[in-house]
């Protein structure tokens, strides 16, 4: 049997890929082959994902030989963050800014995203219809918001959006990757040396604030965090947005059920788990041997955890091919799991919460103008979506 290759494209949003399906069937762990010709494991059962993501066997460290890549190139990230790294270093910088993600934090942001999302709606609206869901409102919520939580100027949005959609795009050409990089470096850069000069107060400027009296300040992890937070904040939950309104246009029951008090927060729970857009974005190398379920994976080979297939594991979830508003399976693993697992998951969640709930009761009529085969999909990208959503109402 020929070896498979990753990245595989998902064409349908309601359907598995057959590799992920027949991988997590036969065995725990499938030998692939990535795009730059290596090979790595591609992990899929629950348990076993699972493993991968907390076991300190496992290591996030993308210099590390043997690491993974699923693009052509080498697209080595000009800084580092806290995504590639392990242990105490993790836990340092991923200390330094959590008290910025709590849940108390994020009750507090509410109103503002509340704001947010009944403006956009308002102008929605008054342009009238047919529109695309993902420029009216799928990209401006996350976008608007990690802008003013981070204190870089909205009017530059497009700039970063067309260069984080080129980043995470694994059709990419290697050149243009690095070039993408270079920009959003040079950006950030730019942005975190203005607010040394004067620290404002947002998220960056508190962090230079609290890092110059603890005598920790580093500008290069800075302008990684900044460049980590605006591009993984805004493009997964972006992402997130509009196949969630997808699936349940498509699904009315789930939809009608969702618009009953409280039912939302259940709903986005399933709709986290159902699609798992960020299926293998958690890369990591193993720096010892770790038997996972039976298959010896060795020191210096790379291993590729599916949040998608252990989403889709029957041995743990009922009937996990059926969207279920009602399921109520918080223990997914669509945020990751382990000490990696979503920084902005609760910020994350409370922008979909109000999202799905805001505009389909103001919008009860909506629906897709177009037929869902005619929508265009991102089939290879790292964080999956939608490149466009015509409704109408």
């Amino acid at each position: 049997m020929s070896t498979p290759e990753l990245p595989v494209a998902r064409t349908c949003p309601f359907t598995q890929p057959e590799l992920h399906a027949r991988s997590s069937e036969e065995e725990p762990a499938t030998r692939v082959r990535l795009p730059n010709g290596s090979r790595a494991w591609f992990v899929t059962r629950y348990e076993e994902v699972r493993t991968v993501l907390s076991d300190p066997r496992f290591s996030s460290d993308r210099a590390k030989p043997g690491f993974p890549r699923l693009s052509r190139g080498n697209d080595k990230e000009p800084v580092r963050t806290m995504l590639g790294m392990d242990a105490e270093e993790h836990r340092a910088a991923r200390g330094a800014v959590l008290g910025e993600f709590t849940l108390r934090r994020v009750k507090s942001l509410r109103p503002r995203i509340q704001e947010i999302v009944d403006g956009l709606i308002d102008d929605l609206l008054a342009a009238g219809h047919p529109a695309d869901l993902v420029t009216s409102l799928a990209l401006p919520v996350p976008s608007l918001l990690m802008c003013e939580q981070l204190g870089v100027p909205y009017v530059d949005h497009a700039f970063f959006q067309e260069n984080t959609a080129k980043l995470f795009g694994r059709e990419t050409p290697p050149e243009e990757t690095a070039a993408t990089y270079a920009r959003l470096h040079r950006y950030f850069d730019e942005l975190v040396t203005a607010k040394e000069a004067a620290p404002s107060d947002d998220l960056l400027g508190r962090q230079i604030t609290e890092s110059r009296a603890a005598g920790t300040y580093d500008h290069a992890y800075l302008v990684g965090l900044a460049f980590l937070l605006l591009a993984a904040g805004h493009e997964s939950t972006a992402n997130m947005i509009s196949v969630g309104v997808l699936g349940l246009l498509e699904h009315p029951r789930q939809l009608r059920l969702i618009t009953e008090p409280g039912k939302t927060p259940v709903a986005v729970e399933e709709l986290l788990r159902f699609f798992s857009i960020t299926d293998t974005v958690p890369l990591r190398v193993a720096v010892a041997d770790v038997d996972l379920g039976g298959v010896l994976i060795k020191a210096g080979e790379g291993v590729l955890p599916s949040l998608y297939a252990a989403n889709w594991d029957r041995s743990v979830f009922d009937s996990p091919d059926v969207l279920d508003v009602e399921r109520g399976a918080r223990h997914h693993v669509a945020f990751g799991f382990g000490s990696h697992q979503c920084l902005g998951q609760n910020l994350a969640r409370a922008e979909l919460e109000i999202v799905f709930e805001t505009l389909f009761r103001r919008i009860p009529g909506l629906k897709l103008a177009a037929d869902v085969d005619e929508i265009p999909i991102k089939e290879k990208a790292s964080v999956y979506g939608l490149h466009r959503l015509p409704v109408t109402w």
